[in-house]
């Protein structure tokens, strides 16, 4: 018998496909499936493990994002910006405790880093850039 592991579910395969255009799916995934077992097979339960998660991988890649994958994409360069921004204003990023209470001031967000959406997070950027370019004021008078 085949020592090979299989996959025990098959839900992401086809949530995958269910994203992929096509009129006849039971056909794109026969083609699928034999691209990815070298026309071994054209079972999906007779896909290997790793052949199963290379074929996954394959089709994320077709897939158009969804809206909330796109807000979420954003959302991560929006927090990675103002993170940057906080490091350039001598915050320790590395300590969450620090980034939390920076962004916990009244005057700053009024809540904790990971609760500020895209809009919180734009304004946030709006207020560290602002109090970097007092400091930098301050630095060139004295």
């Amino acid at each position: 018998m085949n020592n090979e592991r299989h996959p025990e579910n098959y839900a992401a395969f086809y949530g995958l496909l269910n994203r992929l255009p096509s009129s006849d799916k039971e056909a794109l995934k026969e083609s699928i499936v034999l691209q990815y077992t070298d026309n071994r097979t054209c079972s999906l339960r007779e896909m290997t493990l790793k052949e199963y998660n290379a074929a996954c991988a394959g089709i994320q890649k077709l897939v158009p994002p969804t809206f909330q994958e796109q807000l979420l994409k954003v959302r991560k360069k929006k927090r990675s910006e103002a993170l940057h921004q906080m490091q350039l204003l001598g915050i320790n990023t590395a300590d969450w405790n620090c980034v939390n209470a920076f962004c916990k001031d009244s005057r700053i967000a009024g809540k904790e880093f990971r609760d500020l959406d895209c809009e919180e997070l734009d304004s946030l950027q709006v207020r560290i850039r602002s109090i970097r370019r007092k400091k930098e004021k301050q630095n060139a008078n004295l």
